[in-house]
């Protein structure tokens, strides 16, 4: 499983030098400086990655930083973001849920809050607990450093065959494309950067988006034809052929070119080895069986979408669906992560904002060696011991689930009965002064209905514990712990690996392609081989649009960047002239150029939030009456941040649309070719 990370230790020793062999720092986020030019140590660049160990060590740290988005930031001390909240909080599934925030009203009120000037720095600002855009922006420029280097210094290193040169240069196109693609669905127009400056520039362009589509996509075709299959290389956790395709079937359709991007998927689905786990008869099972936390508390009954979850089973040998998976299990010392999804996703349960129907806290959180232990509640091992930061909507928990008018009880991704979902109902109240001790939690008392819980938005709400349940191995071993995958901060925490892709995900682009391709009847024809395969009752006949976004809500839930994934399809729509699942079509010109709170216009990404985000969608204020939920069809892209703009001295970046700054005249590069020539170019 880590076998890869533990071959290239050596190297990783090393990687203290990528600051070094970068030469620069992206976009900084103190500094005033454009670019500003980091002092080398006595590693430069053209010496280190003269050999295949330091090109390794630079490999090993770009894939390294690919898992940042799903976990915690290093720069937090708090640790309670996670920058995949953030994507889901733009969209049709979540909102803010810590109710008690008052350090800004960002996460919030984002029409009128998020600006140019707070453009979502959370990390940086002392909130540590909200969106943090500027991450995105950071952190991506500084992921395609790590690429360029590869990309730039490939020819220097002595002693590699043409094929092992061109599959360290495909990996590092993947990358580059990888964060290239969602800087233009979540930022629009941004400058393109291929090359590592030798000097400061502080005369960028912004580059049209769909110039840096083109040139990803250009890039991948290279990558797909470079890159090995993941049956060609001796360790699985490496970018491989069949995760270039995929991101490349993503470029097509967002370029509009729907033959090719079935025709990928047909590559990918019926020619590359990989086929849907399905797990036998019955629920199924696969790989290590992992009965979760406590099955005194919470029992699992195995099932296939159970097994294929567990962080155990996603590189296992015999799992034919990952396409790609991250490994994040080991020593941190090993460079692996804290996966601490449980704590930032699940449920204030503990919260003193539930009472039992006699006035007592209904959970509390004891540890083994507590008298007031109970096996049978122990609900903190069992379900970790979430805070509520980012919390669904009402979608994402019930009307989601609805196919065909009925809401799908087979579906293995929702059920309670088997464990892999929790109903806030299905806990039970573990505190011993209450006399309703031992009985499901309510939410109404059940003689005078008053309500329970005082604080709905952060402590009530149901979810997808199979989705976030993994072990927390340091805290598992200490009997004296009442808090587990990271509950008590960065000093606790459960590692797990995660899924970049799975070929359930190729089965809903391949529906995609054939949607915009007018094959309606053949794109049902996948979407239910993913239902299928959760032991769903009820399959389409038909699907449109809306069909394909909601089941890639069900199945990809936490591996989909959701707001990256709504805006692609926004433009998708806008290219095809295909209709939404109510009627609507969008002008490519326009649909993202559009303002205003109203539920007509907007982009699709609109359309979804307006009918689905009940917080947004209505006025909903946090408990402190502070807060109000708002959104703008403008938010479709987020802002430029003001002091990159500045920064930029010699020249002037796009701001986009809706935001101060913006100017529909500023002048960009209208081709990736006219970006790449400019790069050497200092005045």
């Amino acid at each position: 499983m880590n076998l890869l990370y533990r071959k290239q230790k050596k190297s990783l020793l090393a990687l203290t030098l990528v600051i070094a062999l970068c030469g620069t720092v992206l976009f900084t986020r103190c500094t005033e400086d454009f670019l500003k030019p980091t002092p080398l140590s006595f590693y430069e660049p053209g010496v280190t990655l003269s050999s295949e160990s330091g090109m390794q060590a630079v490999m090993a740290m770009t894939d390294r930083h690919l898992r940042h988005y799903w976990t915690h930031q290093e720069n937090n001390s708090g640790h309670n973001s996670n920058p995949m909240g953030t994507e889901y909080m733009f969209s049709d599934l979540m909102a803010y849920g810590k109710t008690d925030e008052t350090a800004t009203g960002i996460n919030f009120s984002v029409a009128t809050q998020l600006t140019p000037q707070n453009a979502g720095s959370g990390e940086n600002s002392g909130n540590s607990n909200g969106n943090v855009i500027q991450y995105f922006w950071t952190e991506t420029y500084n992921g395609m450093k790590y690429a360029n280097t590869i990309i730039n210094y490939i020819d220097n290193v002595q002693g590699l065959d043409e094929a092992t040169k061109n599959a360290y240069l495909g990996r590092a196109l993947f990358h580059r494309a990888f964060r290239y693609y969602t800087l233009a669905f979540q930022y629009g127009d941004v400058p393109l950067i291929t090359k590592i400056p030798s000097v400061p520039k502080f005369n960028y362009r912004s580059t049209k988006k769909e110039a840096i589509l083109e040139m990803i996509t250009l890039d991948l075709e290279k990558a797909v034809e470079y890159v090995p299959d993941q049956a060609d290389m001796a360790y699985k956790g490496m970018v491989n052929k069949g995760a270039c395709r995929m991101l490349l079937i993503k470029c097509y359709l967002a370029t509009g070119q729907w033959q090719k991007a079935k025709e990928q998927a047909d590559i990918l689905i019926d020619q590359s080895g990989y086929s849907l786990v399905m797990g036998g008869s019955g629920l199924g099972s696969f790989g290590t069986w992992i009965p979760g936390g406590e099955p005194e508390t919470w029992p699992i009954t195995r099932n296939v979408i159970w097994d294929l979850h567990r962080s155990e089973n996603k590189l296992n040998p015999q799992n034919t669906e990952v396409i790609m998976a991250m490994p994040n299990r080991g020593l941190a010392s090993e460079s692996f992560r804290q996966w601490l999804q449980m704590r930032i996703y699940g449920p204030f349960w503990n919260s003193g904002s539930i009472q039992t129907p006699d006035n007592f806290q209904a959970g509390q959180n004891h540890p083994r060696t507590n008298a007031n232990y109970n096996v049978n509640l122990d609900l903190v091992r069992a379900i970790g011991r979430g805070i509520g930061v980012f919390r669904p909507t009402y979608f994402a928990q019930h009307s989601l689930w609805y196919v065909n008018g009925v809401d799908d009880e087979g579906d293995l991704r929702h059920r309670s009965d088997v464990g892999n979902w929790v109903k806030m109902t299905d806990l039970k109240y573990n505190n011993r002064s209450s006399a309703y001790y031992g009985q499901n939690f309510m939410l109404y008392h059940p003689e005078t209905g008053k309500i329970l819980c005082s604080d709905t938005v952060r402590c009530w709400y149901d979810w997808p514990h199979y989705k976030y349940w993994n072990l927390d191995v340091g805290n598992e071993a200490n009997l004296n712990a009442n808090a587990f995958n990271g509950a008590t901060g960065g000093s606790t925490g459960g590692h797990g690996d995660i899924y970049l892709y799975r070929l359930a995900e190729a089965y809903l682009l391949r529906a995609e392609a054939k949607f915009y391709l007018g094959d309606n009847a053949g794109a049902a024809i996948d979407v239910n081989k993913v239902r299928e395969r959760a032991r769903c009752t009820q399959l389409y006949s038909t699907v449109n649009i809306g069909d394909i976004m909601n089941e890639r809500a069900r199945e990809l839930h936490m591996e989909e960047w959701r707001k990256v994934e709504l805006a692609r399809v926004s433009r998708c729509l806008a290219l095809s002239g295909k209709p939404d699942e109510w009627g609507n079509t969008y002008n490519i010109d326009t649909y993202d150029k559009q303002s205003g709170r109203d539920a007509s216009g907007g982009s699709y990404w609109w359309q979804r939030i307006v009918h689905y985000n009940n917080f947004y969608n209505h006025t909903v204020q946090s408990n402190n009456r502070t807060q109000e939920y708002n959104l703008d069809k403008y938010n479709f892209y987020w802002p430029i941040r003001q002091a990159v703009i500045d920064s930029n001295r010699e020249g002037k970046l796009k701001q986009n649309y809706g935001y101060d700054g913006y100017d529909p005249d500023t002048p960009i590069w209208e081709t990736w070719q006219e970006a790449v020539e400019d790069e050497s170019k200092t005045e």
